[in-house]
């Protein structure tokens, strides 16, 4: 899937890896989790965050690979959906 800059992804991107580096520090949030979330947004826009991505995909694929199937049906079921919605519409 190729990446599009949008202003929403980059804007979600930074703000999970902003959770992700408090969640570092604080016991609360999973840092991990959100550095992770963040790279997979921005990984189709910066050379670093794909970089980033690749190195996780080596030590997790497993996850990384659920993680894209997950995005797959995700972008397949909102296209579905927003297909329901035009034919409702005159």
């Amino acid at each position: 899937m190729a990446g599009q800059p949008s202003l929403a992804r980059k804007v979600a991107g930074f703000l999970l890896l902003g959770l992700g580096a408090l969640g570092l520090v604080l016991p609360l949030l999973q840092g991990i989790l959100f550095l992770a979330l963040g790279l997979f947004i921005l990984r189709d826009q910066y050379d670093w965050a794909r970089a980033a991505m690749d190195k996780l995909r080596a030590r997790w694929p497993r996850q990384v690979e659920g993680v894209e199937a997950m995005e797959g049906r995700l972008v397949a079921w909102s296209q579905r959906q927003a297909e329901r919605v035009r034919r409702l519409l005159p």
